[in-house]
């Protein structure tokens, strides 16, 4: 088993910047393929980023392409989402997500979830 817990959330001005990290415990993840998604208020749950178990690839959503940068250090067991420029429109809790097997935009590809972490951003 996989846990996973978020950090890093909070709230900031529109333009400014955050870091979210996600811890892993219970066994490596050197091995997992991780993403974020995120879910508004009111709205559902949508695909944020992901990135292979290597580093090698990395996906994201349109909406945040160019602003946000998915990485990993596998030695820490960490997955990290640096949010930069961010808009109002970014408000929601932020969950990472874990699978061996599988990774890429939908939320049924993965089989490990945190709990989630509050990003506010104000105007």
């Amino acid at each position: 088993q996989v846990q996973l817990v978020e950090s890093g959330g909070g709230l900031v001005q529109t333009g400014g910047s955050l870091r979210l990290s996600c811890a892993a415990s219970g066994r490596s993840i050197s091995t997992y393929n991780m993403a974020w998604f995120r879910q508004a208020p009111g709205k559902d749950q949508i695909f944020v980023a992901a990135i292979t178990w290597s580093g090698a690839s990395t996906d994201y959503a349109p909406s945040v392409k160019g602003r946000f940068t998915v990485s990993r250090d596998n030695a820490k067991n960490t997955v990290y989402l640096q949010m930069n420029s961010l808009k109002p429109e970014d408000t929601a809790v932020y969950y990472c997500a874990a699978d061996r097997g599988n990774w890429g935009q939908q939320r049924d590809r993965y089989d490990y979830w945190g709990q989630g972490t509050q990003v506010t951003v104000s105007s």
